[in-house]
């Protein structure tokens, strides 16, 4: 990175944690710093949605997934429209007509205040993790290509969200994800036509995606009932459905944002505008990175995308056979280059050459095995090393090829990412501590301003939390997955509450909170079951299997054991 490169990142980085923090300073009380005093807009809960759940992660692995897998992954969002409707009709009416803080908040006056702890804890855990996630994975990434120190950029990471977090609250997170959502599509959009325009002179939008598709990477939809497949039309409606719905629907980080919605007309219109543009925002994420295969068929490659992996086998004895490999890639290059210039020219001919198609597959397979052999060389120089690049090959492009400036902007981009989703975790964690676990419980009844004090704190206890677990996460090994596994552990018994809340208005609290417990050990029974076995669920199904176990044992407990034997605490929906 030169000059001009630090100057547009750290220009634009100070300027949304100030403006965030100049726009909202001052919350008068809980109300205002939770909900933003209801004055936000749809287009912006819309923003604002779509900005919390493109972390990091989607603008760090999602072009690197369609680079070695295509566009299949696009299937995994078909249910999350779906999703957006059902929160639409039933969840966002609910709650603003109870008028609560929290989505938890609503469990207590449909069930007790056990059913709405139990919840508000399951959320703790999973999102406490999963904020520390959001700093610690574009960090790790960033210190690697860049050679920062991992500690200092996951505080400097998390000291920025937290001083316009904890100055205004859900306010700053909406207005400055606004910026942080330009920012991040105006790159991405400037990086897609640079990738095209860095493409051989005599080559089309349409020849490089003949391209592609001779490479499998074109792939969008598959209706096979292949329970192998990893993703699949029939996995993303079902399994998708069922993680969008508990996601969007429970997930305070979620919930929070149209909460503050104007009125219930303008937090649902925010919802579906995230669900009629989230598709084609993955859609054309993944675009930018089979183009960047595509880039990468007439242009030198590394053998591995890590520059960490470089270094360590450097340091190796087996760094001779590395070399061997590299200097056998360096000549396939070549190849690739020749013939897929040859199948450019066929196609400016209007002839879509079947041989060469072949030829293109057979070398693209070559390479395949090259890559597999390096992993193994890595793995014997130091066990510990992670092999799968797929996280560092849209970096990799980015460093190398863009220009000055843009280099700057696309690191801002996964940053301002990187913010928008450690934000929108805090409030949640902060709103969720102080009005469902701490308020709640409270035995004196205290100030607007003590409750607005007590969730600033909380605000700044997550953020410390976030940033000490981002920076132990060297101790964990593939901690995106565990992150993802935890998730998929909760999720289910989380929603099959609040499902059962909303469309089961027979069911009372008793037969709730013990069909809730029972579902979450069976669950955790599930996953210890899944490692110390042969047997290989995916986890997504955990969702599924968490949802429906909590709704059927909540209606066998009521109508079996508690029929006729109303709880007072109950506070029915009519």
């Amino acid at each position: 990175m030169q000059l001009f490169d630090w100057i547009v990142l750290i220009v634009t980085l100070l300027f949304i944690v100030g403006y965030g923090s100049w726009k909202t300073k001052g919350s008068k009380n809980v109300e205002d710093f939770i909900l933003g005093n209801n004055e936000t807009p749809w287009y912006t809960v819309g923003l604002s949605v779509m900005a919390t759940q493109a972390s990091a992660i989607t603008f760090l692995s999602t072009p690197g997934q369609a680079y070695h897998d295509g566009m299949g992954f696009v299937q995994f969002y078909f249910g999350l429209p779906i999703a957006m409707i059902v929160i639409c009709l039933t969840f966002i009416p609910l709650y603003h007509k109870n008028k609560v803080f929290t989505a938890y908040e609503f469990l207590e006056k449909r069930f007790d205040v056990k059913t709405r702890s139990l919840a508000a804890i399951l959320f703790l855990v999973q999102r406490g993790l999963g904020t520390g996630l959001t700093i610690y994975a574009p960090a790790i990434i960033l210190s690697a290509l860049l050679g920062w120190n991992l500690t200092v950029m996951n505080i400097i990471i998390g000291v920025m969200v937290i001083i316009y977090t904890f100055s205004g609250g859900t306010k700053a997170v909406n207005v400055t994800q606004k910026q942080q959502m330009f920012v991040i599509m105006s790159g991405m959009f400037i990086t897609f036509f640079l990738i095209l325009h860095y493409l051989p002179n005599d080559m089309t939008f349409t020849s490089a995606l003949h391209i592609a598709g001779a490479n499998d990477k074109m792939n969008i939809v598959d209706f096979s009932f292949d329970p192998e497949e990893k993703y699949t039309f029939w996995s993303g409606i079902t399994g998708g459905f069922f993680l969008a719905l508990a996601y969007f629907g429970t997930d305070q980080s979620q919930v929070g944002r149209y909460l503050s919605g104007k009125s219930v007309a303008e937090s649902q219109m925010g919802l579906i505008m995230n669900g009629l543009l989230k598709v084609p925002m993955q859609f054309f994420i993944l675009l930018t990175g089979v183009m960047v295969f595509v880039f990468f068929q007439f242009n030198p490659v590394p053998l591995n995308f890590n520059p960490n992996n470089k270094i360590v086998i450097e340091k190796s004895i087996y760094k001779e056979e590395y070399h061997t490999l590299e200097n056998k890639l360096s000549k396939l290059s070549e190849d690739k280059k020749v013939i897929n210039l040859l199948y450019i020219d066929q196609l400016n001919q209007d002839y879509d050459n079947p041989i060469l198609r072949k030829e293109l597959v057979n070398l693209s397979n070559k390479e395949k095995d090259l890559r597999d052999r390096a992993k193994e060389i890595i793995s014997r120089a130091d066990s510990n090393s992670e092999t799968n690049d797929k996280d560092y090959v849209f970096f990799h492009f980015i460093l190398h090829y863009l220009p000055r400036g843009l280099i700057g902007l696309l690191l801002a981009v996964i940053l301002s990412a990187a913010m928008s989703s450690t934000a929108s975790g805090l409030t949640a964690l902060a709103s969720t501590t102080a009005i469902d676990i701490y308020k709640r419980n409270l035995k004196t009844e205290k100030s607007e301003k003590h409750y607005l004090n007590a969730t600033k704190f909380f605000t700044l206890f997550w953020g410390i939390i976030a940033i000490l677990f981002a920076c132990v996460g060297t101790l964990f090994e593939n901690l995106i997955q565990l992150v993802n596994i935890i998730g998929s552990i909760f999720y289910g018994t989380v929603l099959g509450i609040f499902l059962v809340g909303f469309y089961l208005k027979r069911v009372q609290a008793k037969p709730m909170f013990i069909s809730a417990i029972i579902s979450q050990l069976t669950i955790f029974v599930i996953y210890y079951y899944m490692i110390y076995s042969q047997e290989k669920l995916g986890y997504l199904w955990l969702n599924f299997i968490g949802a429906i176990l909590t709704i059927f044992l909540s209606l066998i407990l009521q109508f079996l054991f508690f029929k006729g034997k109303p709880n007072d605490e109950d506070l029915i929906l009519k």
